[in-house]
């Protein structure tokens, strides 16, 4: 739904009164708007959100700003990124039932989304900082991201009908350009709004702006990113980005979707948990965090096993569009074929999701939007040590992308990396 006023930024104050008679809102929390509360939560870089609870239940109201929240209004961003976040989001319930908030209400000229309110569901980040071992996200999240991005490309969909989204989610040129500038480029250069734990990472900071063959991966990384719409991203799949409790995960802010690598989110997503690995060291005030390492190492290890047995369940099942068609293999007695494409693609999924995952890591450290995993880290000189260790990593895994082949290759050199005693 459009509205037709012209843009106003809600507040707790003006909210009851300006969405009391929103039959949406109001038959799902009650319709006397006089008796609801209203609580602004959002936290993130870009949007307001607010919790609006009335006598039969809750919901979120999430509004975008005309700048970037972080910033201010001396960075103006188009409110039509609620626009794509409300298509992504229906998209994805679409092709991964139950995994993304129920969506009530769309006001594209106000910029707001009217969603499910869940409660008790918590911020990964947040549990994760925590200490908690969450069952359940390795599994919820690697059966997210194979179905939606093999759901969303030329291997599952009409050809018509994703050129046809291709060609909406194309115009989310702004988003797209924060991403090609704040992780790809920005990092490896004095760029304005940078920021990094000084002077202790000084040194590292020069070497790897200065170190070559980083950056032009990373640049090499930014032309896959620019140049390969392969399918319908979250754009921004990270672990606050992402709401849990022990039985359940979903999926939210999806306001950076756009056509692009499949290796994109998948490398996103896991560079946060090694960050997160990277980071206990400054989180065991309260004693030993092994078993949180072991934990967060097993997590990425499954989130990828599970991502290739759905990937390949559906290539098996669902592959039905215009990519490696049916007909050159299985309608043919060519199994054997298919398999040999499969291997291909998830082959070149991988080496290019630890590119993308060594690039986030630089970011979160060097960039402009930090994570919390280091960030809550009070003690500068044990967190620098944490974000140099994960630094040192993230540059491994982004320049020798193609000579690593497993997931334990990895997660041991996380493991060595994490033992290290100096900056």
């Amino acid at each position: 739904m459009t509205g037709t006023k012209p843009f106003e930024a809600l507040s707790v104050e003006t909210l009851p009164k300006r969405l009391g008679e929103n039959a949406a809102l109001s038959e799902r929390i009650g319709k006397d708007a006089s008796r609801w509360t209203v609580r602004e939560v959002g936290d993130g870089n870009l949007n307001l959100v607010f919790i609006v609870e009335g006598d039969k239940g809750a919901a979120v109201v999430k509004q975008a700003l005309p700048y970037v929240r972080l910033v201010g209004d001396s960075w103006p961003l188009p409110l039509k990124r609620s626009f794509f976040e409300y298509h992504a989001l229906t998209r994805q319930e679409r092709r991964a039932p139950g995994s993304v908030p129920a969506i009530y209400h769309f006001d594209e000229g106000q910029a707001l989304i009217v969603m499910e309110y869940l409660s008790p569901h918590v911020i990964l980040r947040r549990a994760l900082i925590d200490g908690r071992e969450l069952p359940n996200i390795a599994r919820d999240i690697g059966l997210f991201m194979a179905r939606t991005l093999f759901r969303g490309s030329d291997l599952s969909m009409v050809t018509k009908e994703r050129k046809a989204d291709l060609a909406l989610f194309a115009d989310n040129v702004e988003l797209c350009d924060i991403t090609e500038n704040l992780v790809f480029s920005d990092p490896y250069f004095d760029a304005e709004m940078n920021r990094h734990t000084s002077p202790q990472l000084d040194g590292v900071v020069a070497e790897l702006r200065a170190d070559r063959d980083l950056k032009v991966e990373a640049q090499r990384l930014k032309h896959l990113f620019a140049a390969n719409a392969e399918t319908l991203l979250h754009g921004d799949l990270h672990s606050g980005s992402i709401m849990v409790t022990d039985t359940e995960t979903r999926m939210i802010d999806p306001e950076f979707a756009f056509y692009g690598p499949i290796a994109f989110d998948v490398g996103m997503l896991l560079a946060n948990f090694w960050m997160a690995f990277f980071s206990q060291r400054g989180h065991e005030e309260k004693g030993s965090r092994d078993s949180m390492r072991a934990y967060l190492l097993k997590v990425t290890a499954e989130t990828w096993a599970i991502f290739r047995a759905e990937f390949s369940q559906l290539w098996r099942t669902e592959r039905t569009g215009m990519l490696y068609h049916r007909s050159l293999f299985e309608d043919q007695g060519d199994r054997l074929a298919a398999e040999q494409a499969l291997g291909h693609v998830l082959s070149g999924i991988w080496t290019d999701l630890l590119g993308f995952a060594g690039i986030e890591v630089h970011r979160r450290i060097l960039g402009l939007a930090h994570n919390a995993d280091f960030e809550t880290i009070a003690d500068e000189n044990l967190r620098a040590t944490c974000e140099a260790r994960a630094l040192r990593f993230g540059r491994h895994i982004a320049v020798n992308r193609r000579q690593i082949h497993s997931i334990d290759e990895v997660n041991n050199l996380a493991a060595l990396i994490e033992q290290e005693s100096t900056i």
